[in-house]
């Protein structure tokens, strides 16, 4: 059994989700472990981001959650005689944690315990138009979402993530900050303006008052209509954009991932991560169809 562990916001939990669901594709016997969310999920650190399952909020969702003894038999287990186990005997413990960007060899295993975000789309590439059919979001209660919906599908609209937030925290900005730059949006968005014609800009944030300061003038509406458990609407509204500008950050993947347009445009920055490296030709068999645009504003085309 290979069992896939479910962490962090709804972007990497869609990721995870997709990685399972790709090894069942492959008929392999796969699980997914939930219990990040509810067994001491996270060290209690001011700059981590509270997290809850929100799978569970899509419609289309359907997974299998593993059990303790299941997760167990593979980790090994806590307390010392897991502890025990995994020194004395590490041939009988199956753990894998990523630590690169694709790992190929994990298709390969049988029983293996797995860690990671695994955000780079090779690995469910295949599937995408799958998953772009079958997950959905519940309708809304808020009549404005269905609005400014209707007003993506009518006109050349350009979704544009830019994700502040605990991206500012002192932790955070060592690896994300300065990726997203002035210089990365300023590129993006003249791109996007020389090959979408009309071209509108929704713009989706987490500082709604830094957009207003920052983003004036009759070609930008800031979306600011989804609060609290309701933010994950905000992925279906950047879906619903014929075009997507992502931010450093697997919510504005997903958005433009699950956007069903056969001739979007989708731009991500080089990197997501400042401990990595851009290497063009990586990035483009590993991202097939995206744009690159790097924090000083060079643009690669995928």
């Amino acid at each position: 059994m290979i069992i896939v562990q479910v962490a962090g916001g709804l972007g990497n939990q869609l990721q995870q989700y997709a990685l399972y669901r790709k090894l069942l594709s492959l008929s392999k016997e796969a699980k997914l472990d939930l219990s990040w969310f509810s067994n001491g999920k996270m060290e209690k650190n001011e700059f981590i981001t509270d997290r809850s399952l929100e799978l569970d909020y899509l419609d289309g969702i359907s997974y299998e959650a593993c059990t303790k003894r299941e997760k167990e038999e593979l980790t090994g287990g806590g307390g010392l005689l897991g502890k025990l186990r995994r020194n004395l005997l590490p041939s009988t413990v199956h753990a894998f944690t990523e630590s690169k960007m694709y790992h190929p060899e994990i298709f390969e295993q049988k029983d293996l315990y797995i860690s990671g975000y695994f955000a780079c789309e090779k690995y469910y590439a295949d599937i995408l138009e799958t998953l772009r059919k079958e997950i959905r979001f519940p309708n809304s209660d808020n009549p404005e979402n269905d609005r400014l919906a209707q007003e993506m599908k009518e006109r050349e609209s350009v979704s544009v993530h830019i994700r502040r937030g605990d991206y500012l925290n002192e932790q955070n900005a060592a690896m994300f900050g300065n990726i997203c730059t002035d210089a990365y949006y300023k590129s993006a968005l003249e791109y996007m303006r020389g090959r979408c014609r009309g071209a509108h800009f929704y713009l989706f944030s987490d500082d709604a008052d830094y957009l207003r300061e920052h983003y004036q003038g009759e070609e930008y509406t800031i979306v600011d209509c989804n609060h609290g458990k309701d933010s994950f609407y905000d992925m279906w509204l950047m879906s619903q954009c014929r075009h997507n500008i992502c931010a450093n950050s697997t919510f504005s993947f997903w958005g433009a991932r699950l956007n069903a347009n056969e001739e979007k445009i989708m731009i991500r920055p080089t990197i997501h991560k400042n401990c990595q490296q851009f290497v063009k030709e990586e990035m483009q068999d590993l991202w097939k169809g995206w744009t690159f645009v790097s924090p000083e504003g060079i643009i690669y085309e995928g």
